[in-house]
């Protein structure tokens, strides 16, 4: 990677050889992408979950609520996981030119790393937040989840 020590460390090329630039994404356009992807899922998740309790695959009076929370949650995971690894973000995050990056390499992030980065939304999450507001705050635009992981969030210039 060819990094001009004059270039604003707002911007850079991470993909020289394709010339394509990139901007560290902030966090109100990461909070819209975020609000996307959860609509999206909501769309998707809750029929899908209205069929299985009518078809009887789940028995709804006896299902325990904190058992479909517990399905919801590795469903989102495994979705999310997978959109990173395979097209470099969530469908919320690619619907706004973002894109989830290596941070060194500035590649598609590898299995490791998407799963790190899932992992790393608990501390960001639970101390308050602070870890995703963290974005609006670090010169180079990572949460804590991103700084766990090594990736960066960019938005395609």
């Amino acid at each position: 990677m060819t990094h001009n020590p004059y270039q604003s460390p707002q911007a850079y090329d991470l993909s020289p050889e394709d010339d394509i630039d990139y901007e560290y994404a902030g966090f109100w356009i990461r909070a819209g992408a975020s609000i996307i992807d959860n609509l999206l899922y909501a769309l998707v998740t809750i029929p899908i979950f209205v069929i299985m309790g009518s078809v009887g695959i789940i028995d709804v009076e006896s299902t325990s609520i904190g058992m479909v929370d517990y399905l919801s949650s590795i469903i989102m995971a495994s979705i999310v996981i997978f959109c990173w690894i395979k097209y470099a973000g969530t469908p919320g995050k690619r619907l706004l030119k973002l894109k989830v990056l290596d941070a060194n390499t500035g590649e598609n992030i590898s299995v490791g790393q998407a799963i790190l980065r899932y992992i790393g939304y608990i501390p960001s999450i639970f101390v308050l937040f602070l870890g995703l507001i963290w974005v609006a705050f670090d010169k180079n635009k990572q949460g804590w989840h991103d700084k766990i992981a090594k990736t960066v969030v960019v938005r395609e210039l």
